[in-house]
């Protein structure tokens, strides 16, 4: 069974809880576990999270959820734009999957909502990804 670790960025708490529950049922159906999840305020805050859940030998993948909308400034894209960054060096640099189920930016609150399945959906691909890795050097 893949042990997820699970970041949930909860700036947009009525969509952050819905992607969660979608991620819990993606789980369930592709026979994973939620092993551990971490809320962190927003998006921007989700790197330091899953970094601390690579770490932990009982966490196979770490999936990260949020949404960023869009304002009037260019904020959304500086947010996701860092946040994408600072998830995939984790992943790099901890040898451990982390999968970016986070959407936005330029996205609206509607156009959010339209697409909490494909946040969710990162869980297939941390699932996904852990099946198709070959073990590190020495890890058989």
């Amino acid at each position: 069974m893949v042990a997820i670790g699970l970041v949930v960025a909860e700036f947009y708490e009525d969509l952050a809880a819905e992607m969660e529950v979608q991620a819990r049922t993606n789980a369930d159906r592709r026979d994973a576990e939620i092993a551990e999840q971490v809320a962190v305020p927003g998006v921007y805050d989700a790197p330091l999270a899953a970094d601390r859940l690579a770490r932990r030998d009982d966490i196979d993948v770490v999936v990260a959820l949020g949404v960023v909308i869009t304002g009037d400034t260019d904020h959304d894209r500086v947010v996701t734009h860092a946040a994408a960054r600072q998830l995939s060096a984790v992943s790099v640099d901890r040898d451990t999957p982390v999968t970016f189920g986070v959407l936005g930016p330029k996205m609206s609150a509607a156009e959010a909502q339209e697409r909490i399945e494909k946040g969710a959906r990162a869980v297939d691909a941390a699932v996904d990804l852990v099946q198709s890795l070959p073990c590190a050097s020495g890890d058989e």
